[in-house]
C-alpha cells in the first residue's frame, strides 16, 4: 500500500526527523514537502533527505499568502500523489495515534471497512509548564490534554482526513477533501470517522461553515485520534509566534490560541507505545553524518532564534504573560466567573 503524506513547512527543522520517522512506522511510504522562507535550515535538511530518496521537497508555489491551498493544488499533478493508494494531508505537529491492530494506517483502514475517506478528530496536547526546548521526541514530552470529547466549550472538534485514490475529488482541503457539488447522491463517497462510523451528513456535504472541518468527537476516536502538539515548549512557541507574525510593535499579544490548547485536565500516554521503535528509527536516520549535521544545525538555529527573540521587550513580556496564564481555556474561566467559583487556585 502506497500512502503519501503531504505537508507544508516553514522553520520546522528541529521536528522533521521525528515526524518522518513516526509516519514511516505507521505505514506512510512517501512524503511530499513544500517549504517557504525557511531561516532555520529546514530546506537544507529536506534537500539532504530528498537526495537520499527519503522524501520529495519542492518550493511552495504560492504567490500570495495562501501557502497550503496552493501547495495542495500543485500536489495533484505529481506522481507521488497520483500513484498513491491513500493521501494523508497533515502538519508536522500532528501525529496519527492509531488504537487498533498493529497501530498502523493499514490497520485503521481495515477497521473502518476500507472507506474512501477517514476523518480523525484532533486532541490538543498542552504545554503543561514545559519551558525549555529539548531535542527529544515531542511525543515523549507532552502528555496532558483537554477531555478528548470536549474542547473549550465545544463538543465538535476539528479533523484531518486520509483520502483514498478513488475519492471523487474536486480538491483537497487542509482538513478534508471536497467532492464535486454536482455529484449524484448515490455516488457520494463512503466516508467514516476514526471509529468506522459514517461521518455526519452535514459534514459530508459541507452544509455550513460550522460543519466544514469538524463534527462531534464523542465516540469518534475508537480506532484513532490525531494528537496535535500545537504548543510544544514555551521556547518553541515563541519561535513559532515569530515565524507567523514578526511585527508586534504597538500591538497587544492575544494569548487565546495558547490558552485554548493548554488545558491539562487529562493525561494520555497511549502514543508512547511507539517510543522504542521511534528512537531506533531516529538513530538510524542520524547515523548518516550529513543528515545528523543538518538536524543539529536546525536545533542550533532554533535555539539561537529563541535567544535573539528574548532580547526584545515584547517577547520577554510575551513569555511572562504565557507563564502566568491559567491552564483553563477562556470559555471555562468565563463559566466559573459567572458561577462565582473563580479564584487563582482554580486557575492553576
Amino acid at each position: 500500500m502506497r500512502i503519501t503524506a503531504v505537508t507544508c513547512v516553514k522553520n520546522e527543522g528541529p521536528f522533521l526527523l521525528e515526524w518522518i520517522a513516526f509516519n514511516r512506522l505507521i505505514g506512510v511510504s512517501d512524503f511530499l514537502f513544500y517549504s517557504n522562507d525557511c531561516s532555520d535550515g529546514t530546506d537544507r535538511l529536506l534537500d539532504s533527505l530528498a537526495a537520499r530518496g527519503l522524501v520529495q521537497h519542492l518550493p511552495n508555489p504560492a504567490e500570495g499568502r495562501n501557502y497550503q491551498m496552493e501547495a495542495l493544488k500543485d500536489a495533484r499533478r505529481h506522481d507521488i500523489i497520483t500513484k498513491a493508494d491513500w493521501v494523508w494531508v497533515a502538519d508536522v505537529d500532528e501525529f496519527l495515534n492509531i488504537h487498533v491492530g498493529d497501530h498502523t494506517i493499514p490497520a485503521l483502514i481495515e477497521a473502518c471497512g476500507d472507506p474512501q475517506a477517514i476523518s480523525v478528530s484532533f486532541q490538543f496536547f498542552a504545554n503543561a509548564g514545559i519551558e525549555a526546548y529539548e531535542d527529544q521526541p515531542v511525543i515523549s514530552q507532552f502528555t496532558r490534554s483537554h477531555n478528548p470529547d470536549i474542547w473549550c466549550a465545544d463538543r465538535s472538534i476539528e479533523v484531518k482526513t486520509l483520502v483514498r485514490q478513488d475519492f471523487p475529488l474536486q480538491y483537497y482541503g487542509a482538513h478534508r477533501p471536497f467532492f464535486r457539488k454536482a455529484l449524484a447522491k448515490d455516488r457520494r463517497p463512503a466516508w467514516t470517522d476514526g471509529a468506522g462510523r459514517q461521518v455526519p451528513f452535514k459534514f459530508l456535504v459541507a452544509a455550513n461553515r460550522d460543519r466544514i472541518r469538524k463534527f462531534p468527537a464523542k465516540g469518534a476516536r475508537a480506532y484513532a485520534t490525531l494528537n496535535h502538539y500545537a504548543l510544544r515548549s514555551l521556547d518553541s512557541y515563541l519561535v513559532k509566534n515569530d515565524r507567523g507574525d514578526v511585527n508586534r510593535e504597538n500591538r497587544t499579544f492575544d494569548d487565546t490560541y495558547w490558552r485554548e490548547r493548554n488545558d491539562v485536565a487529562y493525561e494520555d500516554q497511549s502514543i508512547q507505545r511507539h517510543l522504542p521503535a521511534l528512537k531506533a528509527a531516529l538513530a538510524e536516520l542520524k547515523s548518516d553524518p550529513e543528515i545528523a549535521a543538518f538536524h543539529d544545525e536546525c536545533v542550533r538555529l532554533h535555539r539561537e532564534k529563541r535567544d535573539q527573540l528574548l532580547t526584545q521587550p515584547t517577547y520577554q513580556a510575551m513569555r511572562e504573560q504565557l507563564r502566568a496564564t491559567p491552564t483553563l481555556p477562556p470559555q471555562e474561566e468565563a463559566l466559573l466567573r459567572d458561577l462565582g467559583l473563580w479564584d487563582q487556585e482554580t486557575a492553576q
